[in-house]
């Protein structure tokens, strides 16, 4: 044997036996600090499989079958009764990379409050969304996630989100596209293909000043003047980047730190082409000078989200960064909101009527002054906010996020025969949550937790088992704007018509979940307007 090939063997065969003492000794420490904090073990999903193989096939399957947040609950379902009681939480593997996943509230509060320095999003999910979103509030920890929250959360103070004007036009346009039969209803047409326009053209209204006007563009015959639309330019295009570019990412997320195999070329092309659309905004806005910017950030004319970043700095990256994390929550978690809204009142005709008939007793006819919409009367009318708390109940936008620990750790419940003990988490682990299970808990919100009741809300006070916009110092900067926005399309299509029927809503609810989740086969309905 050459003395090179036994040198490059030997030093192999070193490496192996480094691997395994260092695992040994880690083993071996992880162990002890469990004994000395009081963790036992909690129960093991992966009995059998031990590499995780087969739960990474089965989280494709429920994926590509659109039940994935289901496929969570028959999981906790089945190892509680292999185990003889609820359990909360759980150990798995998947593709060799043990984990834990957890629907206990304390547990989830820990994650995101309490023990907030132990658990960061971590490299793998940084990783994963930095191709498409950069080093922006939703893809970055420590300092630079402080920056970004400090930079964003002003630009979400209650004068700019409860100015509703601009909202009305949107919500015409939206109108302009729900044309009427002579008999009163509309034709069959998919409203969540809509509201994800709608909430396009006002996002992109409050971020950069100016609407792309998804809505107008799609109206047979309708020309904006504008002439033939560059491929940067154009909203379509946009759009459908947008959306395949994170389905990539919800994609590859299952594939837990080898993330990297699904950003495929393609991935890259939509990446690429979500940026040419919003750096042409970015480029407008750093050619204005400061006071200019200045005040429209923060005078007597329009706000514009867009120029009040700009004006505290002049990185045309972090700007981007930051507009494609606020866009993915400005459009997708209203629109999604909107969509299984809507998807439940056309399957609970009851709720639909005493909904419409509160609209009507606080705001009076769709032929009512709208700027009489306020953000206080919004907020003030009870069965709509209990209306809109009870569909993100059952369907949270974000039904499914993670945590990395950044150090070695404890969950407080979840070990132990009675899961009553905390469970060590060694640094480096990944936690998973699932909101969607968790607020479906019969033990929690009683026997009929999986039923549509907005009444339930009725002088009920909620804590860590309900937690639709997250919570903690990272809870949703946004959630008043998603909710405003919401509650007064909400108001005028309520207004507006007076019947809907959903049509092919009898079989399996479908989850079309990328990074937020919404009906997965749209929301197929009929209108009737209300007669004056």
């Amino acid at each position: 044997m050459q003395p090179t090939v036994f040198l490059a063997l030997w030093a192999v065969a070193a490496y192996i036996i480094y691997l395994a003492i260092s695992s040994f000794v880690a083993s071996r420490n992880a162990a002890r600090k469990a004994r000395d904090w009081g963790c036992k073990p909690a129960p093991n999903f992966n009995r059998g499989d031990r590499f995780g193989i087969y739960n990474v096939r089965m989280l494709l399957k429920a994926d590509k079958e659109k039940r994935l947040p289901d496929y969570s609950q028959e999981r906790v379902a089945d190892l509680s009764q292999s185990e003889g009681r609820l359990v909360t939480t759980m150990r798995n593997t998947i593709a060799g990379e043990e984990s834990f996943f957890t629907i206990e509230p304390k547990n989830i509060q820990a994650v995101l409050a309490t023990q907030f320095k132990d658990f960061g999003f971590g490299p793998r999910r940084n990783g994963n969304f930095e191709p498409l979103l950069g080093h922006g509030i939703f893809a970055s920890d420590g300092k630079q996630w402080e920056h970004s929250r400090a930079l964003l959360r002003p630009q979400f103070a209650r004068e700019q989100i409860s100015d509703l004007k601009l909202e009305e036009e949107h919500v015409q346009n939206m109108l302009k596209a729900i044309p009427l039969n002579a008999d009163g209803w509309t034709d069959i047409f998919d409203i969540q293909t809509l509201f994800f326009r709608l909430t396009i053209d006002s996002a992109t209204e409050f971020l950069f000043g100016e609407s792309v006007d998804s809505q107008l563009n799609a109206l047979p015959n309708y020309s904006s003047g504008r002439g033939e639309v560059p491929p940067e330019r154009d909203e379509r295009l946009f759009a459908y980047a947008f959306d395949k570019s994170q389905w990539y990412l919800a994609r590859a997320s299952r594939f837990g730190s080898k993330y990297w195999l699904a950003h495929t070329p393609d991935f890259k092309k939509q990446c690429r082409e979500v940026h040419a659309f919003i750096d042409h905004f970015v480029q407008l806005a750093l050619t204005k000078e400061k006071k200019e910017l200045e005040r429209t950030a923060g005078g007597k004319e329009k706000y514009v989200f867009l120029n009040a970043l700009a004006a505290q700095t002049r990185d045309p990256i972090q700007l981007r960064d930051q507009l494609l994390n606020i866009l993915l929550a400005g459009r997708d978690t209203t629109a999604s909101l909107l969509s299984w809204l809507f998807r439940l009142l056309a399957q609970h005709p009851d709720k639909l009527d005493k909904l419409r008939n509160a609209v009507l007793q606080e705001f009076g006819p769709y032929e009512s002054d709208p700027s009489d919409i306020s953000f206080a009367r919004l907020k003030g009318c009870s069965y709509l906010q209990h209306t809109l708390s009870e569909t993100l109940r059952l369907y949270p936008v974000v039904p499914m996020n993670g945590r990395r620990a950044e150090v070695d750790t404890t969950l407080p419940l979840g070990g132990g025969p009675d899961g009553r003990s905390p469970v060590f988490i060694r640094a480096g682990t990944e936690v998973g949550y699932s909101v969607h299970v968790m607020q479906r808990r019969t033990d929690i919100w009683g026997a009929d937790a999986a039923e549509f009741r907005p009444e339930r809300w009725e002088g009920k006070k909620v804590g860590w088992e309900y937690l639709p916009f997250n919570g903690g110092p990272r809870i949703c900067i946004g959630q008043q704007f998603a909710l405003t926005e919401a509650s007064y399309v909400v108001v005028r299509l309520l207004q507006r018509f007076d019947s809907l029927e959903g049509i092919g809503m009898d079989g399996a609810v479908k989850h079309g979940l990328t990074l937020t989740s919404c009906p997965g086969e749209g929301v197929k309905v009929k209108l009737r307007v209300a007669k004056a």
